[in-house]
């Protein structure tokens, strides 16, 4: 028998991610810098044979999604000023 971990969004009836407590379960499609609350979203263990019902649900740790870091400048040129430099990218 093999213990499934399940994450459901707060009083949905489907789980949106599945996965092991080893590996977890990744939730997905979220916006980058998305806070969610404590509880916004929910787990249970499930076993794949049927021989057990579904655990209660308990409420997840909220938490922010990464932010997405910005490209990094490419075809860089510097023209020489009185003081300094003009420097352009792309």
């Amino acid at each position: 028998m093999a213990t499934k971990l399940n994450v459901y969004k707060k009083d949905g009836q489907t789980p949106i991610a599945t996965g092991t407590d080893e590996d977890g379960a990744t939730v997905t499609g979220l916006a980058a810098g998305t806070v969610v609350s404590d509880g916004e979203y929910e787990a249970t263990h499930t076993d794949d044979t049927g021989a057990k019902t579904e655990s209660n649900r308990v409420p997840v740790p909220g938490f922010t999604v990464n932010k997405v870091q910005e490209t990094v400048p490419t075809d860089l040129s510097s023209t020489p000023t009185d003081d300094g430099a003009t420097v352009k990218a792309g």
